[in-house]
Protein backbone atom coordinates (compact mmCIF):
# COMPACT_ATOMS: atom_id res chain seq x y z
CA UNK A 1 0.00 0.00 0.00
CA UNK A 2 0.70 3.23 -0.88
CA UNK A 3 0.77 4.93 2.11
CA UNK A 4 2.30 6.68 5.33
CA UNK A 5 1.09 6.98 9.34
CA UNK A 6 -1.10 10.01 9.62
CA UNK A 7 -2.05 11.47 13.10
CA UNK A 8 -4.82 9.34 13.29
CA UNK A 9 -3.61 6.22 11.74
CA UNK A 10 -3.25 4.94 8.03
CA UNK A 11 -5.36 7.21 5.84
CA UNK A 12 -2.61 8.70 3.67
CA UNK A 13 -1.89 8.59 -0.13
CA UNK A 14 -3.22 9.50 -3.50
CA UNK A 15 -6.96 8.28 -3.24
CA UNK A 16 -8.95 7.64 -7.07
CA UNK A 17 -12.38 9.21 -6.80
CA UNK A 18 -14.02 7.01 -9.15
CA UNK A 19 -16.08 8.74 -12.30
CA UNK A 20 -19.61 7.67 -13.66
CA UNK A 21 -19.43 5.92 -16.93
CA UNK A 22 -22.68 5.98 -19.03
CA UNK A 23 -24.06 3.75 -21.67
CA UNK A 24 -25.89 4.86 -24.72
CA UNK A 25 -29.09 4.08 -22.74
CA UNK A 26 -27.92 6.43 -20.24
CA UNK A 27 -27.32 3.76 -17.76
CA UNK A 28 -24.37 3.21 -15.45
CA UNK A 29 -21.76 1.27 -17.56
CA UNK A 30 -21.15 -1.30 -15.70
CA UNK A 31 -18.39 -2.95 -17.79
CA UNK A 32 -16.47 0.80 -17.95
CA UNK A 33 -17.08 1.29 -13.91
CA UNK A 34 -14.92 -2.56 -13.29
CA UNK A 35 -12.84 -1.48 -16.09
CA UNK A 36 -11.68 1.48 -13.54
CA UNK A 37 -11.84 -0.49 -10.51
CA UNK A 38 -9.42 -3.19 -11.78
CA UNK A 39 -6.92 -0.15 -12.67
CA UNK A 40 -6.98 1.46 -9.79
CA UNK A 41 -6.48 -1.57 -8.05
CA UNK A 42 -3.52 -2.58 -10.32
CA UNK A 43 -1.78 0.94 -9.64
CA UNK A 44 -2.21 -0.11 -6.21
CA UNK A 45 -3.56 2.77 -4.85
CA UNK A 46 -4.22 3.35 -0.70
CA UNK A 47 -7.91 2.79 -1.16
CA UNK A 48 -10.62 4.21 -3.40
CA UNK A 49 -13.06 6.80 -3.20
CA UNK A 50 -16.69 7.28 -4.82
CA UNK A 51 -19.64 9.49 -4.80
CA UNK A 52 -18.06 12.70 -5.05
CA UNK A 53 -18.30 15.18 -7.40
CA UNK A 54 -16.42 13.81 -9.64
CA UNK A 55 -18.51 10.83 -9.87
CA UNK A 56 -21.60 13.68 -10.68
CA UNK A 57 -23.41 12.63 -7.49
CA UNK A 58 -25.84 15.22 -8.01
CA UNK A 59 -27.01 13.07 -11.62
CA UNK A 60 -27.14 9.35 -9.70
CA UNK A 61 -30.68 8.23 -8.07
CA UNK A 62 -30.30 6.59 -4.52
CA UNK A 63 -30.38 3.02 -6.44
CA UNK A 64 -27.63 4.27 -8.77
CA UNK A 65 -25.60 5.45 -5.86
CA UNK A 66 -26.02 2.25 -4.17
CA UNK A 67 -24.89 0.57 -7.32
CA UNK A 68 -22.29 2.17 -7.29
CA UNK A 69 -20.99 1.67 -3.72
CA UNK A 70 -21.96 -2.21 -4.27
CA UNK A 71 -19.95 -2.25 -7.37
CA UNK A 72 -16.87 -0.79 -5.73
CA UNK A 73 -16.81 -3.51 -3.44
CA UNK A 74 -17.51 -6.43 -5.70
CA UNK A 75 -14.62 -5.37 -7.92
CA UNK A 76 -11.91 -4.28 -5.59
CA UNK A 77 -12.37 -8.05 -4.10
CA UNK A 78 -12.66 -5.69 -0.73
CA UNK A 79 -8.91 -5.39 -1.27
CA UNK A 80 -9.14 -1.51 -0.73
CA UNK A 81 -10.38 0.52 1.95
CA UNK A 82 -13.73 2.21 0.19
CA UNK A 83 -14.48 6.00 1.35
CA UNK A 84 -18.19 7.05 0.35
CA UNK A 85 -18.85 10.55 -0.17
CA UNK A 86 -22.50 10.65 1.62
CA UNK A 87 -24.61 13.78 -0.01
CA UNK A 88 -28.53 14.37 1.03
CA UNK A 89 -30.43 17.43 1.60
CA UNK A 90 -31.64 16.32 5.42
CA UNK A 91 -30.00 14.42 8.21
CA UNK A 92 -32.25 11.28 7.69
CA UNK A 93 -31.24 10.71 3.93
CA UNK A 94 -27.49 11.34 4.96
CA UNK A 95 -27.99 9.11 7.81
CA UNK A 96 -29.14 6.22 5.89
CA UNK A 97 -27.15 6.99 2.90
CA UNK A 98 -24.47 5.97 5.73
CA UNK A 99 -25.46 3.36 7.03
CA UNK A 100 -26.04 1.94 3.92
CA UNK A 101 -22.22 2.45 3.10
CA UNK A 102 -21.35 0.89 6.38
CA UNK A 103 -23.49 -1.86 6.02
CA UNK A 104 -21.79 -2.38 2.38
CA UNK A 105 -18.31 -2.46 3.80
CA UNK A 106 -17.38 1.10 3.43
CA UNK A 107 -14.10 2.16 5.41
CA UNK A 108 -14.83 5.57 6.24
CA UNK A 109 -17.22 8.57 4.78
CA UNK A 110 -16.97 12.02 3.60
CA UNK A 111 -19.84 14.22 4.38
CA UNK A 112 -21.31 17.05 2.06
CA UNK A 113 -23.29 19.99 3.20
CA UNK A 114 -26.52 19.78 1.95
CA UNK A 115 -26.78 21.32 -1.73
CA UNK A 116 -27.75 24.82 -2.01
CA UNK A 117 -30.17 25.88 -4.41
CA UNK A 118 -29.66 27.46 -7.15
CA UNK A 119 -29.26 31.84 -5.74
CA UNK A 120 -30.22 30.47 -2.79
CA UNK A 121 -28.42 32.04 0.50
CA UNK A 122 -26.31 29.84 2.50
CA UNK A 123 -27.21 29.32 6.03
CA UNK A 124 -25.80 30.37 9.25
CA UNK A 125 -22.55 28.17 9.53
CA UNK A 126 -23.84 27.04 13.12
CA UNK A 127 -26.26 25.42 10.76
CA UNK A 128 -24.46 22.70 8.93
CA UNK A 129 -21.79 22.25 11.90
CA UNK A 130 -25.41 21.11 14.01
CA UNK A 131 -26.40 19.45 10.50
CA UNK A 132 -22.57 17.15 10.17
CA UNK A 133 -22.74 16.89 13.79
CA UNK A 134 -26.42 15.01 13.87
CA UNK A 135 -25.29 12.98 11.11
CA UNK A 136 -22.12 11.68 12.54
CA UNK A 137 -23.83 10.47 15.76
CA UNK A 138 -23.12 7.21 17.03
CA UNK A 139 -21.76 6.09 13.08
CA UNK A 140 -18.81 3.47 13.71
CA UNK A 141 -16.51 4.46 11.54
CA UNK A 142 -14.45 7.41 10.82
CA UNK A 143 -16.07 10.49 9.46
CA UNK A 144 -14.91 13.24 7.76
CA UNK A 145 -16.36 15.96 6.01
CA UNK A 146 -15.77 18.08 2.39
CA UNK A 147 -14.97 21.55 3.39
CA UNK A 148 -15.47 23.09 -0.19
CA UNK A 149 -16.77 26.35 0.12
CA UNK A 150 -15.26 27.21 -3.35
CA UNK A 151 -17.12 24.27 -5.09
CA UNK A 152 -20.25 23.69 -2.66
CA UNK A 153 -20.97 27.14 -1.24
CA UNK A 154 -20.76 26.44 2.29
CA UNK A 155 -17.63 25.24 4.42
CA UNK A 156 -16.81 25.24 7.82
CA UNK A 157 -14.24 27.77 9.58
CA UNK A 158 -10.91 26.21 11.17
CA UNK A 159 -12.28 27.30 14.66
CA UNK A 160 -15.75 24.95 14.55
CA UNK A 161 -13.75 22.26 12.65
CA UNK A 162 -11.79 22.30 15.38
CA UNK A 163 -15.19 22.39 17.95
CA UNK A 164 -16.85 19.63 15.72
CA UNK A 165 -13.73 17.50 16.33
CA UNK A 166 -14.46 17.83 20.33
CA UNK A 167 -17.99 16.80 20.01
CA UNK A 168 -17.95 14.56 17.55
CA UNK A 169 -14.91 11.70 18.34
CA UNK A 170 -15.59 9.82 14.77
CA UNK A 171 -14.80 13.11 12.95
CA UNK A 172 -11.40 12.00 12.15
CA UNK A 173 -10.53 13.01 8.54
CA UNK A 174 -11.13 16.49 6.15
CA UNK A 175 -11.48 16.61 2.54
CA UNK A 176 -10.66 20.37 1.72
CA UNK A 177 -10.91 21.77 -1.92
CA UNK A 178 -8.82 24.97 -2.09
CA UNK A 179 -6.07 27.06 -2.16
CA UNK A 180 -2.30 25.30 -0.42
CA UNK A 181 -2.17 28.00 1.88
CA UNK A 182 -5.39 27.85 3.02
CA UNK A 183 -4.86 24.27 3.49
CA UNK A 184 -1.82 25.19 5.79
CA UNK A 185 -3.98 26.94 7.73
CA UNK A 186 -6.73 24.38 8.10
CA UNK A 187 -3.92 21.94 8.89
CA UNK A 188 -2.04 24.12 11.48
CA UNK A 189 -5.49 24.10 13.22
CA UNK A 190 -6.51 20.64 13.12
CA UNK A 191 -3.97 18.96 11.34
CA UNK A 192 -3.05 17.12 15.28
CA UNK A 193 -6.54 16.10 15.33
CA UNK A 194 -7.44 14.48 12.00
CA UNK A 195 -5.51 13.43 8.32
CA UNK A 196 -6.35 16.55 6.20
CA UNK A 197 -6.77 15.66 2.45
CA UNK A 198 -7.09 17.88 -0.51
CA UNK A 199 -8.02 17.89 -4.07
CA UNK A 200 -8.93 20.17 -6.76
CA UNK A 201 -7.18 17.37 -9.46
CA UNK A 202 -3.78 17.37 -7.62
CA UNK A 203 -3.15 20.89 -8.16
CA UNK A 204 -0.20 22.45 -6.43
CA UNK A 205 0.33 18.78 -5.31
CA UNK A 206 3.78 19.24 -3.83
CA UNK A 207 2.91 22.26 -1.39
CA UNK A 208 0.14 20.51 0.07
CA UNK A 209 2.33 18.11 0.64
CA UNK A 210 4.64 20.48 2.44
CA UNK A 211 1.63 22.24 3.57
CA UNK A 212 0.94 19.06 5.61
CA UNK A 213 -1.75 17.59 3.86
CA UNK A 214 -1.60 13.35 4.32
CA UNK A 215 -2.87 13.17 0.57
CA UNK A 216 -5.51 13.76 -2.04
CA UNK A 217 -8.46 12.56 -3.36
CA UNK A 218 -8.35 12.95 -7.20
CA UNK A 219 -10.24 11.96 -10.08
CA UNK A 220 -8.44 8.46 -11.94
CA UNK A 221 -7.11 10.33 -15.20
CA UNK A 222 -4.04 10.43 -13.72
CA UNK A 223 -3.78 9.62 -10.01
CA UNK A 224 -1.26 6.84 -11.10
CA UNK A 225 1.42 9.96 -11.95
CA UNK A 226 0.23 11.69 -8.80
CA UNK A 227 1.59 8.33 -6.72
CA UNK A 228 5.02 8.44 -7.96
CA UNK A 229 5.03 11.79 -7.31
CA UNK A 230 3.27 11.14 -3.58
CA UNK A 231 5.78 8.09 -3.23
CA UNK A 232 8.93 10.28 -4.25
CA UNK A 233 8.30 12.76 -1.94
CA UNK A 234 7.91 11.08 1.36
CA UNK A 235 10.85 9.17 0.34
CA UNK A 236 12.73 12.08 0.72
CA UNK A 237 13.44 12.65 -3.17
CA UNK A 238 11.80 16.28 -3.79
CA UNK A 239 14.04 16.29 -6.73
CA UNK A 240 12.66 13.80 -8.31
CA UNK A 241 8.66 14.93 -7.30
CA UNK A 242 9.56 18.31 -8.69
CA UNK A 243 10.54 16.47 -11.72
CA UNK A 244 7.45 14.57 -12.37
CA UNK A 245 5.19 17.25 -11.17
CA UNK A 246 6.19 19.63 -14.07
CA UNK A 247 6.12 16.89 -16.92
CA UNK A 248 2.10 16.23 -15.71
CA UNK A 249 0.80 19.73 -14.60
CA UNK A 250 -0.19 20.59 -18.05
CA UNK A 251 -2.97 17.72 -17.91
CA UNK A 252 -3.53 18.66 -14.68
CA UNK A 253 -4.27 22.21 -15.48
CA UNK A 254 -6.26 21.32 -18.58
CA UNK A 255 -8.96 19.40 -16.94
CA UNK A 256 -9.07 21.32 -14.06
CA UNK A 257 -11.11 24.26 -15.21
CA UNK A 258 -13.84 24.10 -14.08
CA UNK A 259 -15.60 21.15 -12.92
CA UNK A 260 -17.74 20.46 -16.19
CA UNK A 261 -14.30 20.57 -18.02
CA UNK A 262 -12.96 17.67 -15.43
CA UNK A 263 -16.19 15.83 -16.66
CA UNK A 264 -15.90 16.32 -19.94
CA UNK A 265 -12.35 16.23 -20.75
CA UNK A 266 -11.01 13.96 -17.33
CA UNK A 267 -13.26 11.33 -18.57
CA UNK A 268 -12.26 11.27 -21.52
CA UNK A 269 -8.59 10.88 -20.96
CA UNK A 270 -8.94 8.12 -18.09
CA UNK A 271 -11.23 6.25 -20.24
CA UNK A 272 -8.65 6.50 -23.31
CA UNK A 273 -5.87 4.97 -20.72
CA UNK A 274 -8.07 2.66 -19.80
CA UNK A 275 -8.52 1.44 -23.47
CA UNK A 276 -12.61 2.25 -23.88
CA UNK A 277 -14.37 5.03 -25.22
CA UNK A 278 -17.16 7.28 -22.89
CA UNK A 279 -20.43 6.29 -24.75
CA UNK A 280 -22.95 9.07 -23.34
CA UNK A 281 -22.43 11.87 -21.02
CA UNK A 282 -25.40 12.48 -18.85
CA UNK A 283 -26.95 15.88 -18.55
CA UNK A 284 -23.74 17.91 -19.24
CA UNK A 285 -23.06 21.08 -19.59
CA UNK A 286 -19.76 21.44 -22.08
CA UNK A 287 -20.07 19.59 -24.78
CA UNK A 288 -16.48 18.05 -26.31
CA UNK A 289 -15.17 20.73 -28.94
CA UNK A 290 -13.12 19.54 -31.53
CA UNK A 291 -9.92 21.42 -30.32
CA UNK A 292 -10.88 19.94 -26.87
CA UNK A 293 -10.79 16.64 -28.10
CA UNK A 294 -7.14 17.09 -29.75
CA UNK A 295 -5.84 18.24 -26.64
CA UNK A 296 -7.58 15.71 -24.37
CA UNK A 297 -6.13 12.95 -26.79
CA UNK A 298 -2.48 14.88 -26.52
CA UNK A 299 -2.50 14.14 -23.02
CA UNK A 300 -3.81 10.63 -22.39
CA UNK A 301 -0.60 10.07 -25.30
CA UNK A 302 1.73 11.64 -22.74
CA UNK A 303 0.00 10.04 -19.38
CA UNK A 304 0.04 7.05 -21.35
CA UNK A 305 -2.12 3.40 -20.98
CA UNK A 306 -3.63 2.91 -17.47
CA UNK A 307 -3.01 -0.78 -16.19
Amino acid sequence: MNSIASPTGSIAGIYPILYAFFDRDNRLDRAAMRRQMQAVVRTQAPGVAVLGLATEVNKLSRAEREHIVQWAIEDSGGTLPLAVTVSGTSVEAQRELAHYAIAQGASWLILQPPALEIGAIPQPEAFYFDFFAAVMEGLGVPVGIQNAPEYLGVGLSPDNLERLATQCPNFRLLKGEGPSIVLAETVARVGHRMPVLNGRGGMELIDNLRAGCAGMIVAPDCFDWQQRIYQAFVSGDVAQAEALYREVLPAIVFVMQSLDTLICYGKRIAAWRMGFEVEHDRDTRLQPSHFGLEAARRFAAMLGPLP
